[in-house]
């Protein structure tokens, strides 16, 4: 019964800590409505242009880079914690695991999908080589 009731003033917390700021925001905090902050996603400032702009493609490269060597540190994490249930099996699993990574981090590094600078187009170059021996 002491849990439930533990449990019952988290809840009552994690619900009243939140509405509360927004609420006392709301009394305490500056109002200056004018049609630029009618404008969604702008803040206040004038809009200038159109919000459709196209970003280069290294932008979604990091993306991606970062979901498939994030992702990893899931499957490594919950291999920690189970790693005197699972044995070697589980140990080398991981080590294989961990060398394919360590194989497409070289290749990546390699073909130039990590250089970002002003001399970092080897990976367009490997993108549009790779495109054409695709079509041919």
């Amino acid at each position: 019964m002491g849990s439930l009731l533990l449990l019952l003033i988290y809840a009552g917390l994690v619900v009243t800590i939140p509405v509360g700021t927004i609420l006392l925001s709301r009394v305490i905090g500056q109002r200056n409505p004018n049609n630029s902050k009618a404008e969604p996603y702008e803040s206040g400032i004038p809009v200038t242009d159109s919000a459709r702009l196209r970003f280069p493609s290294r932008f979604y490269l990091v993306a991606m880079f970062f979901v498939i060597f994030d992702l990893e540190v899931v499957f490594i994490f919950s291999w920690a914690i189970a790693f005197r249930d699972v044995g070697w099996a589980g140990y080398f699993t991981v080590l294989v695991f961990v060398l394919i990574l360590v194989v497409v981090l070289v290749y990546e590094w390699r073909i130039g999908a990590l250089d970002f600078g002003p001399q970092g187009k080897k990976i367009l170059r490997a993108y549009k080589k790779m495109k054409d021996e695709v079509v041919a």
